[in-house]
């Protein structure tokens, strides 16, 4: 198993001059850092009016200034929103290939198609289409990206034929990921012959089990992969945070680690009343998990989490480096491929997230190392 930082750019109120901008660049610091102590990549989100928990609105820019300074670790987009008006697939299908001509080929290409209220209502998007647009506008960016001149007549995107430049550099393409929830959408994912990326927040590692079990169904049952190439690979998501003892990686995360799950589920809550505008006789879709949030938030049960529980359950790999070994250890053997690590999942130092990324790449990555 392989481990990854993943970013969300979380900025706490007050917004003081100059605190974005030393969030941003401090993350590219890390990323940098995270190369030398043994990470496998560095993904971040892109996500849109999202105020404190999630300033990462054009990461591409982020990802060019940190393949300037790094030259083994793999970029990921964790993710790249497909649906439209978010990312037109010409441009996305640029974009990408223009970092894996910039970064020498190490690239990951994410995509997902969002789920906050904030986000879809912001765009005018009708959430009960976007598994559509996904797997259409996958089409198109791997067409673009794979033929010398390319044309499509879709439902959502048409384009006559046209020579997409740049090409990327990876055979056939970047590896293909789709970022999912729910477990029936770890099954459709599977069927897609993409890779995962496994969001699940707050939850114990075997929590996975029945979800990469479902990927792994939909996987059998796939005729012809979304991309020119099949990749099975199985990312799982975690709060993370590593210090010298567990009662230092406790006092510094805990106020964070209670934050972000509370928060992002608040926010993806209220995309069950959207969805259900949209729905006939408010029928969530595809958004139906977004119910399950909403209840928690409307019944109080989302404030009743505690840091004990999430501490102790495994929930967020936190602790000194045999407490994070033995979570990690529990991800692996419920499938995961590729660890996913967020290290500032609300209010964290630089300081802080630097000394994280130091314990994880001295004494846990080692331990996976075969």
């Amino acid at each position: 198993m392989k481990f990854a930082m993943f970013y969300e750019l979380p900025v706490p109120r007050p917004w003081t001059p100059g605190k974005e901008q030393a969030v941003i660049k401090n993350m590219v610091d890390q990323a940098v850092f995270g190369e030398e102590m043994g990470f496998h990549s560095v993904w971040t989100v892109e996500h849109h009016f999202l105020d404190e928990f999630s300033h990462c609105s054009n990461p591409e820019i982020l990802y060019g200034a940190i393949a300037a300074r790094t030259s083994t670790l793999r970029i990921g987009y964790g993710v790249r929103l497909t649906p439209s008006p978010y990312n037109h697939p010409v441009r996305t299908a640029e974009s990408v290939a223009m970092l894996d001509n910039l970064s020498d080929g190490r690239v990951e290409f994410g995509t997902g198609r969002s789920a906050t209220r904030l986000e879809l209502e912001g765009f005018g998007i009708n959430p009960h289409e976007t598994r559509e647009m996904l797997g259409e506008a996958l089409d198109h960016i791997v067409g673009c990206w794979t033929e010398e001149e390319h044309e499509f007549e879709g439902k959502y995107w048409q384009m006559p034929k046209r020579r997409v430049h740049p090409k990327p550099i990876q055979d056939p393409h970047p590896p293909i990921w789709t970022a999912t929830t729910s477990v029936d959408g770890h099954y459709e994912v599977g069927k897609m012959g993409v890779g995962l990326l496994s969001f699940a927040v707050g939850v114990p590692p075997e929590d996975l089990i029945p979800r990469v079990e479902a990927y792994k169904r939909g996987q059998a049952e796939c005729v012809e992969p979304k991309g020119k190439m099949r990749n099975d690979q199985v990312v799982a998501f975690t709060m993370a945070h590593c210090a010298a003892t567990s009662e230092q990686a406790y006092r510094e995360s805990e106020e964070s680690m209670l934050w972000y799950p509370r928060h992002g589920g608040r926010i993806i809550g209220e995309a069950a009343d959207y969805a259900a505008k949209w729905g006939k006789d408010g029928d969530l879709g595809t958004y139906h998990y977004t119910a399950d949030a909403k209840a928690a938030v409307e019944s109080g049960a989302i404030d009743q989490l505690t840091f004990d529980y999430i501490k102790d359950s495994g929930a967020a790999m936190v602790g000194d480096p045999d407490r994070c070994i033995e979570i990690a250890k529990r991800y692996k053997a419920a499938g995961c491929d590729l660890l996913f690590c967020l290290l500032n999942p609300f209010n964290m130092t630089h300081d802080q997230n630097m000394n994280a990324i130091e314990h994880i790449g001295k004494y846990v990555i080692p331990a996976f190392e075969e």
